[in-house]
């Protein structure tokens, strides 16, 4: 099965082909880990929960301007930071499944928080873009302010078309995307 890479020069190739199938994979806390173990690295991350508000143009794909839980995540391999993560979840979706709340969500994350609580996510779509760093973002990765980084918005939906989660991933330098599409 497609996995995950770290290559000898650090480079990270994210396999997106079975990522979201082996999220709890040796009681993995979510992807980023199962696949970074996988790829014999040593996952670290450094999450703070708080409710607030998303940024208009995800609030707008959650079809929600009110208050959502706000995962920001910074996520390591081995000791570099490689990778911000801010995930934004509609509040009823918080109320079905309080643990996605919580800093520990358990074997397999939010989503799999989610999908126990009768909220699994039966589509991912994902936007990748370059964008400028921001002063804060260029800081934590170790980037030039303004330099062009790597976003992945990640928009969950369950197979009713609710939006469940949008995560917006900054990538610090080095990744390669991989995609695959089914011809049949």
């Amino acid at each position: 099965m497609p996995t995950n890479t770290i290559g000898t020069d650090g480079t990270i190739t994210r396999d997106a082909r079975s990522r979201y199938r082996q999220r709890a994979e040796g009681g993995a806390h979510g992807a980023f880990e199962a696949e970074t173990k996988r790829a014999g690295g040593a996952p670290r991350g450094e999450t703070e929960v708080s409710r607030g508000k998303a940024p208009a143009d995800l609030a707008e794909i959650l079809g929600d301007a009110g208050e959502v839980v706000v995962r920001q995540r910074r996520m390591f391999v081995d000791e570099r930071l490689v990778q911000l993560a801010d995930t934004y979840i509609p509040g009823f979706v918080a109320e079905a499944a309080p643990l996605v709340a919580q800093l520990d969500t358990g074997a397999g994350g939010i989503i799999s928080r989610m999908a126990d609580a009768g909220l699994a996510q039966a589509e991912v779509v994902e936007d990748v873009a370059q964008v400028p760093a921001t002063a804060d973002q260029a800081e934590a990765l170790g980037v030039e302010a303004g330099a062009l980084l790597l976003t992945i918005t990640h928009v969950g939906r369950t197979e009713d078309g609710r939006v469940v989660e949008v995560t917006r991933h900054v990538l610090g330098p080095g990744w390669t995307l991989r995609y695959g599409v089914p011809l049949a």
